[in-house]
């Protein structure tokens, strides 16, 4: 499922670090930090980029997506209406059957355990999922 073809010769982690450099600003800062996170809580993961432009993160699946807009940094789990979310970390995109994701606005503080968390509940249930096919 990894999407094989890469943008201008770059790898999908070299397209994610470019926008992370483009962004230049809290924004590029906040998807580095989740980047991270997302990659300690999933070691195995693999980045990908898909929809012109859009950093995806997979394990057995797709676990999150990384998009940037103006005034916010999203991170959208594919399949977060299956995720405990005990710290109450989803708060958009919470009226979808599948999907949820968690807006990061300037200035907002990450809590790293919860998040790291839900990213490693998002792979298990990929991963329980997968086993089943």
């Amino acid at each position: 499922m990894q999407e094989s073809s890469a943008q201008n010769g770059k790898s999908p982690s070299e397209l994610i670090d470019g926008r992370i450099k483009e962004l230049g600003d809290w924004r590029g800062d906040t998807l580095a930090r989740l980047r991270a996170l997302i990659r300690q809580a999933a070691p195995e993961a693999i980045e990908t980029w898909k929809w012109r432009g859009v950093p995806v993160w997979e394990d057995a699946g797709m676990i999150c997506t990384g998009e940037t807009y103006k005034a916010i940094v999203k991170l959208t789990f594919a399949k977060g209406a299956a995720l405990p979310d005990p710290k109450k970390l989803f708060n958009s995109s919470l009226e979808g059957n599948t999907r949820r994701a968690i807006d990061f606005k300037e200035g907002d503080e990450i809590d790293d355990a919860a998040l790291k968390a839900l990213v490693r509940e998002a792979v298990a249930l990929n991963k329980s999922k997968a086993k089943r096919l």
